[in-house]
């Protein structure tokens, strides 16, 4: 149920994503440690957002996240078509966080519909899911500067202020909010081409 439920909502990746994430694949089963890296931290956020969605607690998304990671890392040889790598990651992450809640509750005395309950949210979550991945995915597309001034203004916690972007990028911290205009009016253009 979980797999129809993750196909359906989410978007494939673009073209140039994916190809990457092939070439990035292939250098991981090469033992590229950078490559592992970058594809670790393309899909951390996507992998995060799962158990974030469940609402468990920091510490448990995290431990979630390294059992999605370490999951990954051992089928990476398996894994047949590296196109449904986002499918495979939300898949694992939505069974890892039903059998993490399903343990928590057996030590509540867990009743069986609870976890009809919690499969009845997902289909929700995983549009929850679908739209912040597309906005990573457009984020990704965006030119250089404009992805790392959205990452530090949208994507860090805290929010970075005005005066700390400007003095990582090097500009006057008055013409951060006119760049940052331009920006989203990109990132804006980018996510109309997904099916949202």
């Amino acid at each position: 149920m979980e797999k129809k439920i993750v196909k359906r909502f989410l978007i494939a990746a673009p073209p140039e994503i994916a190809s990457d994430d092939e070439r990035l694949v292939r250098q991981c089963l090469n033992g590229d440690q950078d490559a592992w890296n970058k594809l670790v931290d393309r899909y951390k956020g996507l992998i995060y957002s799962v158990p974030v969605k469940y609402k468990l607690s920091p510490e448990d998304a995290a431990d979630i996240f390294q059992s999605v990671c370490v999951e990954l890392f051992t089928n990476l040889r398996r894994l047949r078509n590296i196109k449904s790598l986002r499918s495979w990651l939300v898949t694992v992450a939505l069974h890892k966080c039903f059998h993490w809640r399903k343990q928590q509750r057996r030590q509540e005395k867990f009743d069986a519909l609870e976890v009809q309950e919690a499969m009845a949210v997902a289909p929700d979550v995983l549009k929850e899911i679908r739209r912040e991945q597309a906005v990573r995915d457009a984020v990704e597309r965006l030119p250089s500067r404009c992805a790392e001034l959205i990452r530090m203004l949208f994507f860090e916690q805290p929010p970075l202020p005005y005066s700390e972007v400007a003095k990582r990028m090097g500009l006057a911290t008055g013409s951060i909010g006119f760049v940052r205009g331009r920006c989203l009016h990109r990132l804006q253009k980018i996510l109309q081409e997904f099916e949202l």
